[in-house]
């Protein structure tokens, strides 16, 4: 029985979105994604490309997300998320904040800043309500819903969603989605019929599972995302029998913190940043400052 390939594998997910020779698939999932927003498509983009570290494949810390620059000079990220990490909010627009003012050189008046759009594949739900799966955030005064301009644009796919309420006329975003949940074979193929990007990924992913370095380091990543999963897990688990132990809400949020603060000055030990401590033990900045000193 052949292999069940995991599309949203962080290290797949980037060799099949990331790479030049695939442009075109990459840019079929953005403009489905974008498109909805009443904007032109995009024509080309200009990958941001760095060398892997090997260490990268084993740390559960990683993230191999996807930065891309389209020709109008957008900037447009791309990161895949399975577990709940919690103050995904925080966490979205503190990456979305430095990519945006990290496009200033010296001197540069603010007129150069260009949009940067932010894209969330969620593998779990994270935002109120259960029938939209996409969700576009950006900067809008509150009465008149008037948008103050283009250059914020955050956007969220939850999976889940998807899979709970699936439209009977699908867009091609929806073909996407269908791809990223490893839908049924046989109507993945149908798909790909009309849409010749979808194809392309699927055929690529023939080629990725008969190589075998490619392989070695997608299932380095799979053993690193189910480390991490089982860690977080493990540590919610652990606070919440100690809440129950002490038998009153109180002690039950304290052994939750208890379990992340572990996490914490573990991670801490290990010599990571504080923004990436943060980010895994679901905690604010100024939590894991405390613990740190």
């Amino acid at each position: 029985m052949g292999i069940v390939l995991n599309r949203l594998n962080d290290y797949f997910f980037k060799w099949l979105f990331g790479r030049e020779e695939r442009k075109d698939v990459l840019l079929s999932f953005l403009n489905s994604v974008l498109a909805l927003k009443g904007r032109g498509k995009i024509a080309d983009i200009t990958l941001a490309e760095r060398e892997l570290d090997p260490d990268w494949l084993s740390d559960k810390m990683s993230r191999l997300d996807i930065l891309g620059k389209a020709e109008d000079g957008s900037l447009i990220n791309i990161e895949v998320q399975i577990g709940n990490h919690y103050d995904m909010d925080k966490r979205t627009l503190f990456y979305w904040a430095r990519l945006y003012q990290g496009q200033l050189q010296k001197g540069q008046p603010y007129k150069k800043l260009c949009r940067t759009v932010t894209i969330n594949v969620l593998d779990y739900e994270f935002l109120p309500g259960k029938a939209k799966y996409h969700s576009m955030y950006s900067l809008y005064e509150e009465e008149t819903q008037h948008r103050l301009n283009e250059d914020m644009e955050i956007h969220f796919l939850e999976l889940p969603k998807w899979k709970e309420h699936p439209p009977k006329d699908k867009t091609l975003l929806d073909k996407w989605v269908m791809y990223l949940c490893n839908t049924d074979k046989e109507e993945m193929e149908e798909i790909a019929m009309s849409e010749p990007a979808i194809r392309k990924a699927l055929t690529a992913e023939e080629i990725f599972l008969k190589q075998d370095k490619e392989r070695y380091r997608y299932e380095m990543r799979e053993k690193a995302i189910h480390d991490e999963i089982s860690q977080l897990t493990g540590a919610r688990e652990e606070g919440r029998r100690e809440g129950r132990e002490e038998g009153r809400e109180e002690g039950r949020e304290e052994g939750i913190l208890a379990g992340k603060a572990e996490i914490a000055r573990r991670l801490l030990s290990r010599g990571m940043k504080v923004e990436e401590v943060a980010e895994i033990a679901g905690m604010s900045l100024e939590e894991v400052g405390r613990i740190r000193h």
